[in-house]
């Protein structure tokens, strides 16, 4: 199986929190973006061995600003290369004041079957705060909108831990998404990444980080309302309803090939290399043969380490059998602190995270590897 990523990196305007590459600027260069993007994908679809995809997955910046005949382009030149398997998950990323009745028409001649939304809170201080250029409302509107138009799987992204953001903020977020009949519900807990302007913020002590205790309570409560709602909590902070787990965000964690596609992207052959696109947007579209690039070749001590910190994220935990003898030795012996503790447990021959263990896992997994 292989997945395919596509990222768009233009933006209206930029989160306060916001790391991944993208710009506000140069909107007027998507039309020369797609068409750099299509003489990628023409150069190298055969870093993919076989043709068939199970995932696409557009994400950015904002996709949902690609007009919809770019959208189209891109389709199109897709098909020339990859054949979609019939029940093939095809992901992009929106914002909530973008979802609009022609937005969701211009989807429906693409296999586009799956939003991801960055709704991020239905607190509207808060919205305001971290620069987001949508309220709840809009967000309320846009699933609605999906639904209408026959995209019933639909994600939504929040964040908790937000600055000033109590757990009663939290509480209802939590509550609102899940009453808007969504599929999956992403999670996360706010990270002041490097060179943001909330990290910036924190620097100057305009900003406080959040309470440990309090993020504890909210992702308590968050592990509890989904459960209330049938959500299976499938990797730290994904949840879905049976049978619809992100199938792309799975495949990373699983270390299935991939092909990323576009300034900043990644890729993955399944084995050992990995390729990173510089984030450079204008040199993507100005390169005459292969776009600028970093390579890697894993060693196996990395191999080893990046399967411990992906397979443990996961409910599955990591399977003991498909690691080597003496790679399955040591893990076991660093886990064994933390079995004795009940951070850890084995199941069916995977070692799985605990409840309590979720809350640690960062140090746990970071024992674990080499």
């Amino acid at each position: 199986m292989n997945s395919l990523y596509l990222h768009f990196p233009f933006c209206k305007s930029r989160c306060i929190y916001c790391d991944f590459y993208s710009t506000t600027l140069g909107q007027d260069m998507m039309a020369l973006y797609i068409r750099a993007l299509e003489r990628e994908l023409a150069k190298r679809h055969n870093y993919l061995k076989g043709s068939r995809v199970h995932t696409i997955y557009i994400g950015g910046g904002t996709p949902s600003l690609l007009p919809s005949g770019l959208l189209n382009d891109l389709f199109k030149a897709i098909s020339l290369f990859f054949t979609l398997e019939p029940e093939a998950e095809v992901t992009i990323e929106a914002n909530p004041d973008d979802v609009t009745e022609e937005w969701l028409e211009g989807l429906k001649g693409t296999p586009v079957n799956r939003i991801s939304m960055g709704a991020q809170t239905f607190n509207e201080k808060l919205l305001h705060f971290i620069g987001r250029r949508h309220n709840s409302q809009q967000t309320i509107d846009a699933v609605k909108a999906c639904k209408e138009a026959g995209i019933a799987n639909i994600s939504l992204d929040l964040i908790y831990g937000l600055p000033n953001q109590t757990f009663e903020d939290w509480k209802h977020d939590v509550e609102l998404a899940l009453s808007l009949d969504i599929k999956h519900l992403s999670a996360y807990s706010l990270s002041f990444e490097e060179d943001t302007k909330l990290d910036s913020m924190l620097k100057k002590g305009l900003v406080r980080e959040a309470d440990e205790e309090l993020s504890r309570k909210m992702y308590d409560h968050l592990i509890s309302a989904t459960s209330k709602a049938g959500f299976l909590h499938y990797e730290i902070s994904n949840f879905a309803l049976p049978g619809y787990h992100s199938r792309h965000n799975s495949s990373y964690w699983q270390g299935t090939p991939y092909l990323g596609l576009g300034a900043g992207a990644h890729s993955y052959d399944g084995t050992r290399s990995r390729r990173a696109n510089n984030p450079d947007i204008m040199a993507y579209i100005n390169a005459k043969e292969d776009v600028p690039h970093e390579t890697e070749v894993l060693s196996d001590e990395a191999i080893y380490n990046e399967f411990i910190m992906t397979r443990l994220r996961t409910s599955n935990g990591i399977p003991l059998d498909e690691l080597a003898e003496k790679d399955r030795e040591y893990c076991l012996s660093m886990a064994e602190p933390y079995l004795s503790n009940a951070l850890l447990h084995i199941k069916n021959e995977h070692l799985c995270l605990t409840k309590e263990g979720i809350f640690t896992s960062n140090n746990i997994i970071s024992d674990l590897m080499k």
